[in-house]
């Protein structure tokens, strides 16, 4: 079900001449700072910046990002001393949060301090470190482990120096930005085939493997804008027929996948050493923040002396190392957790469906789009939901294609049921009562 939450015609063509007015004065203002060769207005994507802000001013419509949230963000937040139900964090199984968890974060300051003070090449290293990466370790199956302070980080800088222009990287369509970057830090030769297409991915490599040196087949356990999950042992199949590497980002796989949470290779019963590298963060289930890297020892290893977003960091901070390892305790101890958020995400698409929301390919495990097919329609939609007291985040051009635009729904094993059936139920309404909106004078 699409609502009428876009624009009429006459305020689409009142807001284009109002955009055009603002393009102008922006344009006036590039070419006066094209004069001062320390400005900054005239970087790339300020004047498209601009331009959405003053849409969004036209529209009425205040800026749903950046709030700020009073307490923990679980399956419920206060913003603006106002709770609302919560679905745009990533705090699967309500870990951020946890007694346990803080426990385990203060008692590493009470030892270490906040910081680790340095690189851990020098001085940097912690007891909580080997820790955390045995225990990563140990969920994938793989000899050892590396944790990096940044998700983000992980990926450019990891990607970034395993290959180099003589290489190939083939990836999917809708992998992270932060593989993106990484890829294009390398120099390598990318290529996309299109979203969760292993037969693509396969025509690809046999396109242009033969002239690179190394190959990466690169994915996602669970991707975070559509909630779908891969034919894992069709791509690590592909990868093995053409001598590639397989690298899997578990960002949001790892405590949302498989029975017991462990990922994306107990979803789909395969193992994990199929694998050549697995990705993963510390931000969602495990409730810190940073990456990690786990594998053979020889690529551990390799990355721990030579990887310049390790070797030229500071060192993960040790309370977060100790929260990340209390987090994957929890997990390993308490499955039901993970069996929660699957009941829940699940319930949640198969309302959404029923009441003819349009739910895309989510697997229902964790995150659950709402596609309202433009911009300014899911802008509007999470306005009025936020209105009534549920936050959760739209997802607008150019981070997904004007088409696609959507809300997305992060479930958790903390909503109850009754949550769930009242965030459905006002997002229908919502749709349903809405229509094209008009420009205010």
């Amino acid at each position: 079900m699409k609502g009428g939450f876009g624009l009429s015609r006459s305020a689409r063509l009142a807001l284009l001449r109002r955009l055009a007015q603002r393009r102008d004065g922006a344009e006036g203002a590039a070419e006066e700072d094209a004069a001062d060769p320390r400005g900054f207005a005239g970087l790339p994507g300020q004047r498209d910046l601009a331009l959405i802000r003053a849409a969004g001013e036209a529209l009425g419509l205040e800026n749903p990002f950046f709030r700020p949230h009073e307490g923990v963000a679980g399956a419920r937040t206060r913003i603006g001393g106002r709770d609302y139900l919560n679905f745009a964090s990533y705090n699967y199984l309500g870990l951020n949060g946890d007694p346990r968890v803080a426990a385990a974060a203060k008692a590493a300051i009470d030892r270490h301090g906040v910081s680790a003070s340095a690189s851990r090449l020098v001085s940097g290293e912690r007891p909580v470190h080997a820790a955390l990466e045995a225990a990563l370790a140990a969920n994938y199956g793989t000899e050892a482990c590396l944790a990096f302070v940044s998700g983000h980080a992980t990926n450019v800088t990891v990607i970034g120096h395993l290959l180099g222009p003589r290489d190939l990287i083939v990836h999917d369509a809708a992998i992270h930005n932060s593989c993106l970057e990484g890829a294009r830090l390398s120099g390598a030769r990318r290529v996309a085939f299109p979203h969760n297409d292993w037969a693509a991915a396969e025509r690809a490599l046999a396109a242009e493997r033969r002239g690179a040196r190394r190959a990466l087949l690169l994915i996602e356990g669970h991707y975070s804008m559509d909630g779908d999950v891969p034919d894992l042992a069709r791509f690590a199949a592909v990868a093995r027929r053409h001598e590639a590497w397989l690298m899997v980002d578990e960002a949001h796989a790892l405590g949302v996948l498989g029975a017991t949470g462990r990922g994306v290779f107990e979803q789909c019963g395969v193992d994990p050493s199929e694998v050549d590298i697995w990705m993963g963060t510390l931000s969602k289930t495990l409730s810190a923040c940073g990456g990690y890297i786990a594998g053979r020892r020889a690529l551990v290893d390799y990355l721990r002396h030579s990887a310049p977003g390790f070797v030229y960091s500071v060192g993960l901070a040790p309370p977060l190392a100790a929260a990340a390892l209390e987090s994957l305790a929890i997990l390993r101890a308490e499955p039901e957790r993970v069996r929660r958020l699957q009941a829940n995400a699940t319930l949640f698409r198969d309302l959404a469906r029923a009441r003819g929301l349009d739910v895309g390919r989510s697997a229902g495990m964790g995150i659950v789009p709402v596609i309202v097919g433009s911009s300014v329609g899911a802008a509007r939609l999470s306005a009025a939901l936020f209105a009534r007291g549920i936050n959760v985040q739209p997802i607008l051009f150019p981070a997904v294609p004007e088409a696609s635009a959507r809300l997305r729904f992060f479930l958790s094993a903390e909503h109850t049921e009754a949550e769930i059936r009242e965030a459905v139920q006002a997002t229908a309404a919502a749709l349903a009562e809405s229509g094209p909106a008009e420009l205010p004078e």
